[in-house]
């Protein structure tokens, strides 16, 4: 093939999104040092990506899962000593601090009331 065009690889792919996709995920593929499925004949990578889906010699499945593998979140370490509080230096700014910490207690202890008594109504309920 001398010229890729559109019409050539829309047959094998869903969508000219999808291509683009596909083709940036074969970039990076070949890159990376994978064998490309037709000769490079010295083409750049992009054209040697989309001869590669034109030829049908490609799984375009296998490339699509492996685009969306490589965009998912990598696990992450939980660093133990990292705290989100910080210190705040204005004396003004740890009153507020605490007054908010006070607010959320006291909002949580009144959840915690306001459950026993819905026991306690139903209970009377029931006698």
């Amino acid at each position: 093939m001398a010229r890729v065009t559109n019409s050539d690889t829309l047959p094998f792919v869903e969508s000219r999104y999808e291509l683009g996709v596909l083709a940036s995920q074969g970039v990076r593929d070949v890159n990376g040092g994978a064998e490309p499925v037709v000769e490079k004949n010295h083409d750049k990578l992009t054209v040697v990506a989309l001869r590669e889906i034109a030829s049908g010699k490609l799984n375009v499945v296998d490339v699509r899962h492996e685009f969306i593998e490589s965009y998912k979140d990598a696990p992450f370490t939980v660093d133990e000593d990292a705290s989100l509080e910080v210190a705040a230096e204005d004396p003004l700014l740890r009153e507020i601090d605490a007054e908010l910490e006070n607010t959320l207690v006291d909002d949580s202890q009144d959840g915690v009331e306001d459950a026993g008594d819905d026991v306690a109504d139903e209970s009377e309920n029931e006698e």
